[in-house]
């Protein structure tokens, strides 16, 4: 699940330079979405990580 949250970010991060640095308006959109997602899943990662009874990293 943590390689998941890591494509979300690499997604959101690109889809965001694309959008803030006018290349493309609704890119900006997206990246607000997958920045979302990637925040979700990465509390659900620590969340499950926590709840296996391993140590944050």
């Amino acid at each position: 699940m943590l390689g998941w949250t890591f494509l979300f970010l690499i997604l959101a991060l690109l889809a965001g330079a694309l959008g803030f640095s006018g290349v493309a308006g609704a890119s900006a959109g997206i990246a607000q979405i997958l920045f979302v997602i990637f925040l979700v899943l990465l509390v659900i990662s620590f969340l499950a990580r926590a709840l296996r009874g391993q140590p944050p990293v």
